[in-house]
């Protein structure tokens, strides 16, 4: 997948441990853990809302594209 989720490195930097922010966001511990390790294949925008906001952060400081180059592209 393309898009990496940081959302480790934000808490990292802003001190706050996963069960700080769940009472915060008002999500449970084992979803944000799967958003802390990437293993999500979706987000819901009140719920990035509400990290940022927890965080004073942007959705790009929890959000990064990168270009996957395992996938291959066929020019035929």
């Amino acid at each position: 997948m393309a898009i990496i989720l940081r959302l480790d490195r934000v808490m990292a930097d802003r001190k706050i441990s996963l069960n700080e922010l769940s009472e915060r966001v008002g999500v449970s511990n084992v979803n944000l853990s799967k958003l802390k390790t990437g293993k999500v294949s979706a987000v819901r925008f009140s719920t990035l809302n509400a990290i940022c906001k927890a965080l004073d952060c942007q959705p790009g400081d929890i959000l990064e594209y990168s270009e996957d180059p395992l996938q291959l592209t066929d020019d035929s």
